[in-house]
């Protein structure tokens, strides 16, 4: 059977990523990664239960400290606030943790290596998101050819990014169609019980919901 990498952060794109992999007939070889972000717990704690409901074949959980020791962001950077009804309004948020899909593609790069699988699914999203430049189309088409150049593999691994092109709202629709259990992911920056609601990454979530015409079940602050 193929085998797909897939890099799960506990939240709704990735988790949707995971599911279509699935579907696709690909083994799941999930893939989490703990940089000491704030909300690290209540992340990994999804990305267990959305491993479970799954079923993966296998699972991984690397530590990534290095990226907290470089900082320069609001995810591992206790002192510097979080924004709060701030979306859309600077080029590059302080939550743009630098180069982090660069750093996750390298290392699921030889992992994928190792399991001999054929593709690896990332849930980046390019015109919906919060202006990452490590999530665009470009920057993944790139990332794909220095992995391939890199491996000693004979077949050629894929960079699968089903949702770089989506919208909120199609991604919240899809996944309900595909009984994918939102309910299960987490996207907030800042909290790890109650989402905060204000940050871009709950305004995006609860945007995308609303849009789609379904509330969200997960418990908000605010």
């Amino acid at each position: 059977m193929k085998r797909a990498l897939c890099i799960m952060s506990g939240g709704m794109d990735s988790t949707l990523c995971a599911y279509l992999a699935k579907k696709q007939g690909f083994k799941i070889i999930a893939l989490h990664f703990d940089y000491r972000q704030r909300t690290q717990l209540k992340e990994k704690e999804c990305f267990e239960k959305i491993c479970k409901d799954l079923g993966v074949y296998k699972s991984y959980i690397l530590n990534t400290d290095l990226i907290e020791n470089i900082g320069a962001n609001a995810l591992t950077d206790t002192k510097i606030p979080i924004p709060k009804n701030e979306l859309g309004q600077n080029e590059f948020p302080i939550t743009y943790v630098p180069f982090r899909n660069g750093i996750f593609l390298s290392i699921a790069g030889a992992l994928a290596e190792k399991e001999k699988c054929q593709s690896i699914f990332i849930g980046v999203v390019e015109e919906d998101g919060s202006n990452y430049p490590d999530c665009t189309k470009k920057f993944i088409k790139k990332a794909q050819k220095f992995i391939n150049q890199g491996t000693a593999i004979k077949h050629k691994i894929s960079i699968q990014t089903p949702l770089i092109q989506f919208k909120k709202k199609d991604i919240v629709s899809l996944a309900l169609k595909e009984k994918v259990p939102l309910e299960l992911t987490w996207s907030c920056y800042e909290n790890n019980d109650l989402a905060c609601g204000e940050c871009d990454s709950c305004l995006l979530r609860l945007k995308g919901f609303k849009q789609a015409g379904f509330k969200d079940k997960i418990a908000y602050k605010i």
